[in-house]
């Protein structure tokens, strides 16, 4: 099959074709975030990487690649929590509305659409335009919200996900949400996915600073190598603190309650006497290799040595989890 892959970013969409095993190829990619087209052709540098806004894409131009297999994950701030929620009003909106009024122009040479999205995106104005669009054009339609702990992985994202098909392919009644699980044998530990070691002079470097540590410390969701999830990661990780991503201690849960049970128990204007016991823990922040090890990105990804730390949480807190998807597409063009 002939495979778009609209809003692009960093390649999330194309590691999880990859991943599926399904006989496909990338024939082009569209995203206009220079920075993720960086790391883009740095990890796919034989793929036609377009420059451009999805808006200036045309239905002839999908046409002439005759493509079977559209993969999308366009901008999630109109719909996310965090943000505003001005959803079609949102400017960042209409690349996505552009896109779904090309579908019903588009040949039927197109079979497949697998869109991914925060969960909220399935109240919005778009996701009913979408919807209608679909029936109108003559596609089945599935719909999910997915985390990877439904499949076994130590990290809570939940994601919105439509599957649709081409008539007359039609999907399984039956399928649900269960029956997308894979059979777990084991789950695995936050330990399985960290990358430096806890004694050694990276890790330092990622400390929490002493302000995060006085300010923060009572809203932070801390992890240890034996704890068996984490927050979802967003852009913002690392710069904001609250609601964007755990944070890792190298010690064991009762170590962390005791010490906080102290710090408690501390004089509340003796910041000196709280700061040293909170230093103790040894907290720091995920590091973005650790951070896509969660999302699944395989060994071979990297980063290209041009890019900041706060770019590299940015791009990954927009990505998507390999795994995960790579289940959707193989139950979206499976013959089933």
């Amino acid at each position: 099959m002939n495979v778009l892959e609209l809003f692009s970013g960093i390649g999330g969409m194309h590691y999880a074709l990859k991943e599926s095993k399904v006989p496909a190829n990338i024939i082009e990619a569209v995203d206009i975030n220079t920075v993720a087209n960086k790391v883009y052709a740095h990890n796919f540098p034989n793929t036609k990487l377009c420059q451009s806004n999805v808006q200036a894409i045309s239905s002839n131009y999908i046409d002439a690649r005759e493509i079977n297999l559209i993969l999308m994950s366009p901008p999630c701030q109109p719909f996310t929590r965090q943000g505003k929620r001005m959803d079609v009003d949102d400017e960042r909106c209409a690349a996505l509305l552009h896109f779904i009024n090309l579908i019903p122009h588009l040949n039927e040479k197109l079979k497949y659409i697998l869109l991914e999205n925060v969960e909220g995106f399935q109240e919005s104005q778009a996701h009913q335009c979408f919807i209608h669009i679909l029936e109108k054009s003559g596609f089945h339609y599935k719909e999910f919200l997915l985390s990877p702990k439904d499949f076994g992985f130590p990290n809570s994202r939940l994601r919105y996900y439509l599957l649709a098909r081409r008539k007359p392919l039609q999907f399984t009644k039956d399928l649900s949400v269960q029956q997308l699980r894979e059979e777990i044998n084991c789950v695995p530990c936050i330990g399985d996915f960290l990358e430096i070691p806890d004694h050694s002079e990276q890790y330092n470097t990622y400390l929490l600073n002493d302000e995060v540590l006085l300010k923060r410390a009572r809203i932070l969701d801390i992890v240890t190598k034996k704890s068996q999830n984490s927050c979802c990661f967003t852009r913002a990780y690392s710069h904001f603190m609250e609601g964007t991503g755990s944070v890792y201690c190298p010690f064991e849960d009762h170590i962390i309650q005791q010490t906080y049970e102290k710090e408690k128990e501390s004089s509340l204007d003796c910041n000196d006497e709280k700061l040293k016991l909170l230093r103790t823990l040894r907290l720091r922040f995920f590091t973005p290799r650790e951070v896509a090890n969660l999302l699944c990105f395989p060994e071979t990804f990297s980063f290209p040595n041009c890019l900041t730390l706060k770019q590299k949480y940015r791009l990954l807190g927009n990505s998507i989890n390999i795994k995960v998807v790579a289940r959707l597409i193989q139950l979206l063009v499976s013959e089933n």
